[in-house]
């Protein structure tokens, strides 16, 4: 029996997407921080012989799809996920798997980019997963101005700088990039920021995403039709934390 789009639509927010011309699904497994254990690709490569066709395929958001799950086996692999501390999701208009480098290690890394991203993760992947925004929102976490995680084409880019005579990492953010179909260099902050600075800031971006973006609109668009100084100005005030459970309970606009 073919499925309809209601079952297609009712697992795709859980992280599973329609194999194209099947009737099987990709699950979409992501890791706190970027970072696999051994165990948690022991676990995976079992979920995959079990439910899947076999295979692993890591994607561009770092995250590692399993094909060829029938739709029928869906609860079984969540099952067998939960009881693993794997996780299934990274779809729907909200914020995506994290992105980082490898600047915990990189002999260039200006500061700990898997710890940062695993921050990240938990704050406001995990903490704001009920969070619905106009569109996606990816962040991704780079280590030094090679920019090889690419943060300046993520709706949030952080990026680390050494600044001479200063012990501590610096971070250059970016904001409004996106990449595809629509190319958009992320604004860069007009200052550099501290450590402390980095998630309010996030947090703070977000808020302003959901109160000014029209829904399927990215943030980039919303800047560029209202103004990166108003952003700049909203970001490095007070105003938006003061009004944060307004916004989070308003409904998103509609053009």
């Amino acid at each position: 029996m073919a499925l309809t789009t209601e079952q297609i639509n009712s697992v795709k927010g859980r992280g599973f997407l329609r194999n194209r011309s099947t009737e099987c699904f990709s699950g979409r497994m992501l890791a706190p921080g970027t970072v696999f254990t051994a165990e948690n690709i022991r676990d995976m490569a079992t979920l995959a012989e079990t439910y899947g066709n076999g295979k692993l395929i890591p994607t561009s958001r770092q995250c590692i799809e399993i094909p060829g799950i029938a739709f029928d086996h869906i609860p079984k692999a969540e099952a067998f996920a939960l009881e693993h501390g794997l996780i299934f999701g990274g779809t729907g208009p909200k914020v995506r798997p994290i992105t980082a480098c490898k600047g915990t290690t990189c002999v260039f890394g200006c500061y700990d980019t898997q710890a940062l991203a695993k921050e990240i993760h938990e704050t406001f992947y995990v903490g704001w997963n009920s969070v619905k925004l106009p569109h996606k929102f990816k962040i991704g976490v780079g280590g030094c101005p090679n920019s090889c995680i690419k943060p300046s084409l993520n709706d949030f880019g952080v990026e680390g700088r050494r600044v001479p005579g200063q012990k501590e990492a610096a971070y250059q953010i970016y904001v409004g990039g996106t990449w595809g179909k629509t190319t958009r260099m992320g604004t860069a902050l007009s200052r550099l920021v501290t450590a402390e600075e980095v998630l309010p800031i996030l947090e703070k971006t977000i808020l302003w995403f959901r109160e000014n973006a029209y829904v399927k609109e990215r943030l980039g668009k919303a800047i560029d039709r209202i103004g990166a100084d108003k952003l700049e100005e909203a970001l490095f005030s007070d105003d938006l934390m003061n009004r944060k459970e307004k916004i989070l309970s308003a409904e998103l606009k509609e053009l």
